[in-house]
């Protein structure tokens, strides 16, 4: 598992990009069944997607650019938490599932937050 050292202050295209990284290594050690191959296709789209998407709201070109960047990074994160929740994972495998839907649920209240201030 891969830890922010100073959780005061990070990046948080840092903390996106670690968060896929994450979100890959458990899709790698699931279980392959029919089941989790559908869901983990979604999942590491919309996982990957909201890094992604803050990178882009980060270069927009303008305010209107950067809020829509921004709410789909928001999207992205709900997103991500439901297909989390669907998932198919073995109990060694619990405890960074619950880690990584807790982690959406922040990432949703950032964006949220960021967007408040763009009003």
């Amino acid at each position: 598992m891969i830890q922010i050292t100073n959780s005061k202050h990070y990046d948080l295209e840092e903390r996106t990009f670690l968060f896929a990284v994450r979100v890959k290594n458990l899709i790698k050690a699931l279980p392959k069944n029919m089941i989790n191959f559908e869901i983990t296709k979604q999942l590491i789209r919309s996982a990957c997607s909201i890094g992604a998407n803050y990178l882009e709201a980060n270069e927009s070109l303008s305010k209107k650019d950067f809020v829509m960047r921004t709410k789909i990074c928001k999207k992205e994160a709900k997103e991500t938490r439901y297909w989390l929740r669907l998932l198919d994972c073995p109990i060694k495998n619990s405890k960074e599932k619950e880690a990584l839907i807790q982690e959406t649920i922040e990432f949703a209240k950032i964006f949220g937050s960021i967007l408040e201030k763009c009003k």
